[in-house]
């Protein structure tokens, strides 16, 4: 049983297509280690939904594309008759009607959905502390954070809970907590993959993407979910299929290493880690080039107006009424929505809502969302003044390795500076991706590579030729 858990997507595919091992064997070894859950990665294991999958997949005569192969699903995206609770208490116990289009993608080509995985509330924070469930805890120690807000989905595949799992991205949160758990997170061009079905924080930054253990997983993965939604009109064509990348080379590829995000607030031992990793870049028949985005260090203040108005308006459809809780403690109309949301929300969502109601107010919006948005217009453009030079951009993902937990839940600002790094390229709506590339102080460092909008591939081909030559072991020490 242990070793089904040890291998990834892509050979658990092999073995299946090859009927090596059953789809039932294989989710059962997964479902055992996601039952014990000592990382607390979990918030609901549907083991008879996932047994049952299982043993329809092994009966076809012929397997679909993913063969029957188990995955974990961020709580924020809905799922059919499986508790759906966004980490918040004010849908606890909520059961969707209906599954996110791209959970619904997946299953169709053969996944295993096992279960729902824990997250800051809401998608609000860089540590998975804002749970209204209690933190996940980091497979490599567990006495530190996993990142966030997707810490339980990185947490479960660095943990061989599942081999690979879904999250979502707003400023960061697919590719900060894979950079903290040493693992591989995308998150994709905005719009390639339909957000129905995914609980929305801010409307314009989100974006669903893989966690997994390798860039070839996560490839295929993704290859399985991008394309045009009639349920989401954000949603794209995708021009050309994700490709599964197998070269080992870089040879003619530009990658731009961005100044600003090389300096002042990144701990040294990721700058060494992440300099020692670009260096490779020139092995492999690559070139490194310096380049500058200037209007990026506005980026956090950009994102940290935008995103709480978009809150704002989104959360205010958590009355009391319609579904999740509803207060026992009213008398009226307005004492139902205030002490509901009193009651549900936790105190990151309450600030965030305040933030972002202040900065679309009368007298405030030019002020502060509208000139945010000419910011972040900006951002876009230095990107674009950037890739007229290069193919890809890097930087760490992470300024740091994953903090103590507690150490920045009474510092806000400080948790915020968690994804200075990530935030840009959200703003800019590009794809970008995380790769383990090595180590600082016991724990695993990240590095973020990021393109041109629908340039999945090529970046895809250029974080797996970096993965290739740097043989990073994402199993951390001591698993089990």
């Amino acid at each position: 049983m242990a070793g089904l858990t040890d291998l990834t997507a892509e050979q658990a595919i092999a073995a299946l297509r090859a009927r090596e091992i059953s789809s039932v064997d294989l989710t059962e070894a997964h479902l055992a280690r996601a039952e014990a859950d000592d990382w607390h990665a979990f918030l609901a294991v549907d083991r008879d939904g996932a047994l049952a999958r299982a043993r329809e997949i092994d009966a076809m005569p012929e397997r679909p594309p993913l063969a029957g192969v188990p995955i974990g699903i961020k709580d924020a995206l809905s799922t059919r008759d499986l508790v759906t609770t966004s980490g918040s208490k004010i849908l606890e116990g909520f059961r969707p009607v209906y599954t996110a289009t791209c959970v619904d993608r997946l299953e169709r080509a053969g996944a295993v959905v096992i279960g729902k995985t824990n997250m800051d509330e809401f998608a609000m924070g860089s540590s998975t502390e804002n749970s209204a469930y209690g933190p996940t805890l980091n497979p490599w120690d567990r006495t530190r954070v996993p990142g966030g807000s997707s810490g339980g989905s990185a947490a479960c595949v660095a943990a061989r809970q599942v081999p690979w799992s879904l999250g979502s991205d707003t400023g960061g949160s697919i590719r900060q907590p894979a950079a903290l758990c040493g693992i591989v997170g995308v998150k994709p061009t905005y719009g390639a993959i339909s957000r129905y079905g995914l609980i929305a924080f801010a409307s314009s930054l989100d974006q669903v993407g893989p966690f997994a253990r390798t860039v070839r997983d996560a490839s295929l993965l993704l290859g399985h979910m991008v394309g045009r939604d009639p349920m989401d009109a954000t949603s794209l064509d995708w021009p050309d299929p994700i490709a599964v990348p197998d070269a080992e080379r870089l040879d003619g590829v530009r990658v731009g290493v961005v100044e600003e995000l090389m300096g002042e607030g990144v701990d040294p031992g990721v700058r060494d880690a992440v300099e020692a990793a670009l260096r490779t870049v020139e092995d492999l028949g690559g070139t490194l080039v310096p380049v500058h985005l200037p209007h990026s260090r506005y980026a956090l203040s950009t994102y940290y107006l935008i995103a709480p108005a978009e809150a704002s308006a989104n959360l205010a459809r958590f009355d009391g009424i319609r579904y999740g809780h509803r207060t026992d403690h009213a008398e009226n109309l307005l004492e139902t929505y205030e002490n509901t949301r009193a009651e549900g929300f936790g105190p990151e969502v309450k600030r965030r809502i305040m933030l972002g109601t202040f900065a679309l107010s009368s007298g405030y919006y030019d002020a502060y969302y509208g000139q945010a948005q000419r910011v972040r217009t900006l951002i876009s453009r230095d990107f674009e003044e950037v890739f007229s030079q290069v193919d890809v951009v890097a930087s760490p993902t992470s300024p740091t390795v994953a903090f103590p937990l507690g150490a920045r839940t009474a510092d806000p600002l400080a948790m915020y500076l968690s994804d200075i790094c990530t935030i840009p390229v959200s703003l800019a709506g590009l794809p970008s991706a995380s790769i383990p590339c090595g180590v600082s102080d016991g724990m695993p460092v990240g590095l973020q590579l990021a393109g041109p909008a629908l340039s999945e591939n090529r970046l895809l081909a250029t974080a797996h030729a970096l993965e290739t030559a740097l043989a990073f072991d994402t199993r951390p020490p001591g698993l089990a």
